[in-house]
């Protein structure tokens, strides 16, 4: 059991932290000011189902050492529940909580693990500063034994407050690991350390006693890239489907005379598809539609034409997933395909 002391201490810097929740950015205090976005999610989850961003961040009162915080609930949602809307409207709101405070140090996104690497990946490639975005959740609800989130949130904090953070895009932090963006995928279903980057490995982790990065991604993010959905009221509809053994491609047929903005094709390693799938993809391309293959095997790139002529795009190393993201972005500057191609080989 606690000792009273240690009951009593924690008791003051619970009650703290809440009154620096309803205090504003602006507030005079630590060096360092952080912005805690809440979505929902795992982390978020109690007995009766989500609880308020608040909460999530009020069972931390060792937040206080590191920064001074400011929680605002963005949604109450599990991460399932994300639409494209949902992204828009969250890389607008970050991008405006940057250009309120120039002096704010980062910025925490708390979200469900289901879609967290869309939702980081989205935001790595529209949030228009260089200051650190870690986007953190849990495996393990509040109420189980050993929970993650509290020691996730904490070391998100740390990250986005280390100065070794500036100018490397989105990153994603969990079970002490720091992953970019672009590179992680949820690997595990239960475990704690599910966020994997699979062929490029992490950034960096964070130490009891530092942030410690041993690398850069390369790719442009952020600041550098050429998405500015400020004034975007709604993203292109992109559609995605897989390929298998045995494809008939009528999925592809049904697409086509939807006629979506776009369509990912999940395809075999390397970007091979089967007989039923390459005739699904002339008649997506007939119906004026653009379609990128994306291999469904989370290593190695996509190398040359392996389309066939066909008039496809290919996504090189991105998963289907992020490739569709990239692609609602892409669609919403241009339509030609030359373009269309020059975007997914740059990002």
């Amino acid at each position: 059991m606690l000792s009273s002391m240690k009951r009593s201490s924690l008791s003051a810097r619970r009650a703290a932290l809440m009154a620096f929740v309803s205090l504003t950015i602006a507030t005079p205090g630590f060096a360092q000011r952080v912005v805690i976005l809440t979505t929902g999610g795992t982390i978020a989850s109690g007995a009766s189902g989500q609880i308020s961003g608040e909460s999530v961040v009020e069972a931390v009162p060792q937040l206080l050492d590191h920064a001074e915080i400011r929680v605002e609930e963005f949604s109450r949602i599990g991460s399932s529940q994300m639409t494209p809307d949902h992204w828009l409207r969250l890389a607008q709101r970050v991008n405006a909580i940057f250009r309120e405070d120039p002096e704010l140090s980062g910025i925490v996104v708390t979200h469900g693990t289901d879609t967290m690497d869309e939702t980081a990946f989205f935001l790595n490639l529209t949030v228009r500063d260089t200051r650190p975005v870690v986007v953190v959740g849990s495996m393990r609800t509040p109420g189980e034994i050993s929970a993650d989130g509290p020691a996730n949130l904490l070391n998100a904090v740390r990250v986005a407050t280390s100065p070794k953070a500036v100018g490397q895009g989105v990153l994603v932090v969990l079970n002490e690991d720091i992953g970019a963006a672009r590179d992680v995928w949820k690997t595990h279903n239960r475990r704690v350390e599910t966020f994997r980057s699979p062929e490029l490995g992490f950034l960096g982790f964070v130490d009891p006693d530092a942030v410690v990065l041993h690398r850069s991604t390369l790719w442009p993010h952020t600041a550098a890239t050429e998405f500015d959905v400020s004034e975007l009221a709604s993203l292109p509809e992109v559609e995605m489907t897989p390929d298998y053994t045995g494809s008939d491609g009528a999925m592809l047929t049904w697409l086509a005379e939807r006629k979506p903005a776009g369509v990912v094709l999940a395809t075999f390693a390397g970007g091979r598809i089967s007989p039923g799938a390459r005739e699904g993809v002339q008649t997506v391309l007939a119906a004026g539609v653009p379609i990128v293959f994306a291999s469904r095997v989370p290593g190695g790139r996509i190398v040359g034409d392996v389309t066939g002529n066909s008039g496809a795009l290919v996504a090189r190393d991105l998963s289907p997933h992020k490739a569709r993201i990239l692609l609602m972005l892409a669609l919403a500057i241009t339509r030609d395909r030359q373009e269309l191609q020059r975007i997914l080989d740059t990002y």
